[in-house]
């Protein structure tokens, strides 16, 4: 079994953890440990090479945890501390379990886990800034699954949620915030899958929001949508939050004005 069909465990359990296995390590003379990190080779365990991964946007109540890197490349992660042991990162992103398929809720810490590798390590660039910002902690997301992987993930400000953590102003209809496909499965309408699942969620909303800016895969992947869709041409909108009519603007429209910069690549 991998990580996320192991029984859960909570932030602080989480935390806890990893303080304590660095507190022992610590304690132990080097070359103690080493981690197999492909079938070739190892990488040997020590205070220098882990570092500590935040997971959730503005935590006040932190909930980190240990990630192990080459000692010349403190932005690579090799493996993560969790249940007890060292993970290599696509393990953490793999299940065993057969029912874990197609898109599915995201209700587990193991499984926004997953959404925190796909979006800051699995898909960023070497040395370079991150996709996305972190998301919070509750932020409503649904993971694609496919061949016992997960493959990418979207998620969603729903209507009535705060737009940030130091103002009271809440979102007035629902987002889709974020959306990412992993680079190996692009071009597989997996893109327009989750679009459309965003749109499908919402039966009774007469306005959806996408987030600003919409990059040019994203506009290719709601242009596919629209073609086929026509019943959501006004129904889908790029917002600024929180989503009052003069922070949104209608993408087909855009779209036929060529208000984007063209291009066929896609998301998924």
């Amino acid at each position: 079994m991998f990580p996320v069909d192991l029984p859960p465990v909570d932030e602080t359990d989480l935390t806890s953890a990893s303080e304590q296995y660095l507190l022992s390590l610590e304690s132990r003379p080097e070359g103690h440990e080493w981690f197999q990190s492909s079938s070739t080779s190892k990488l040997q365990i020590t205070a220098s090479n882990i570092k500590w991964l935040q997971l959730f946007e503005d935590d006040q109540a932190r909930c980190s945890l240990l990630a192990l890197h080459p000692p010349d490349d403190p932005a690579q992660v090799v493996a993560l501390y969790l249940h007890g042991s060292w993970w290599r990162v696509n393990d953490v992103l793999r299940t065993s379990c057969k029912t874990r398929t197609d898109l599915l809720p995201v209700q587990s810490l193991m499984e926004r886990l997953i959404i925190f590798l796909l979006s800051q390590v699995v898909e960023r660039p070497s040395q370079q800034e991150a996709l996305f910002s972190l998301h919070p902690r509750s932020e409503s997301a649904k993971l694609l699954w496919r061949d016992g992987q997960a493959v990418g993930f979207y998620t969603v400000k729903r209507k009535g949620s705060l737009c940030d953590s130091w103002s009271s102003r809440c979102y007035l209809l629902p987002v889709l915030d974020t959306i990412l496909v992993r680079t190996s499965w692009r071009r597989r309408g997996l893109g327009l899958k989750m679009l459309s699942d965003f749109c499908s969620s919402f039966p009774s909303e007469e306005v959806l929001g996408i987030s600003v800016p919409l990059s040019a895969s994203m506009v290719a992947v709601c242009r596919h949508f629209l073609q086929l869709n026509e019943d959501h041409r006004d129904r889908l909108y790029e917002v600024e939050a929180p989503g009052a009519w003069t922070q949104r603007r209608n993408i087909w429209l855009n779209i036929q004005l060529s208000r984007y910069v063209h291009s066929g690549e896609q998301v998924g």
